[in-house]
């Protein structure tokens, strides 16, 4: 069933790409991500990611996220968190360069699975968004509620090799679906769909390293305009574990 829903999901896609008016673009993103264990059950996740446009080159999107995250039963955790977003002008030529922040308070679970040498992920999430006020592209007052918007991410982590008995070397396949919900949500209840691809190597028991490809198909607040955004992601994965300092 679930890969008759990713299938609908990418065919639904390729089929707006196709009848709608859709605007190229091309992106590279940078990603620090810290895992910062206390004990079994509870774990600090953040992260920091710039987001820039290339072929023009201009800044796109600045975001600081922190989660925390409790574990509930075997392979099943809840989260709940809180994201900073600077948004510049989805324009990399435009002349504006106001940064416009938004608030996103969040929670969700997330699970993982083996299934013979796969392993399979699904990621739950709904966030509040809070834009800033902007009057005549400055901002004033303070921030107000946009929507709700609800997410779900379908990973497939396939290892190529393995050195004693770890995996060192993965394969990452993702497909995340956004919708928005809230009643200034007219002509985008589908928000976007980002497909990824990505090579993972783990360096130690601290660090990780990641380089891959997305793409990130979002549709605008026309109903009828869309982008298709091409992107590189370089990522580092730094783990922490304090049970272990602890330990040695």
């Amino acid at each position: 069933m679930r890969r008759v829903v990713l299938l609908s999901l990418l065919l639904f896609s390729e089929f707006l790409s196709a009848q709608k008016k859709v605007e190229h673009q091309q992106l590279i993103w940078y990603g620090y991500y810290n895992t910062l264990k206390f004990n079994e059950n509870w774990s600090l996740l953040s992260e920091i990611q710039e987001r820039q446009f290339y072929n023009p080159t201009a800044q796109h999107q600045l975001v600081f996220r922190s989660n925390l995250e409790r574990k509930l039963v075997t392979n099943w955790n809840a989260y709940l968190g809180m994201t900073l977003f600077l948004q510049n002008p989805n324009n990399p030529e435009s002349e504006s360069n106001l940064t416009v922040p938004e608030l996103r308070p969040d929670f969700g679970f997330n699970s993982k699975q083996k299934v013979g040498l796969l392993t399979i992920n699904h990621k739950y999430k709904a966030e509040a968004r809070f834009f800033h006020e902007v009057e005549n592209n400055k901002l004033v007052g303070g921030f107000r509620f946009s929507n709700f918007r609800l997410r779900y991410q379908l990973g497939l982590d396939i290892p190529l090799w393995k050195k004693q008995g770890n995996e060192k070397l993965i394969i990452k396949l993702k497909d995340e679906v956004m919708f928005n919900v809230g009643r200034k949500v007219i002509k985008n209840t589908f928000d976007q769909n980002r497909i990824y691809l990505g090579l993972n190597y783990k360096l130690n028991d601290s660090y990780t390293v990641e380089m891959g490809y997305m793409n990130w198909f979002q549709q605008q607040k026309t109903g009828v305009d869309f982008y298709s955004r091409d992107i590189l992601r370089f990522s580092l994965f730094h783990t922490i574990d304090l049970k272990k300092k602890n330990n040695d």
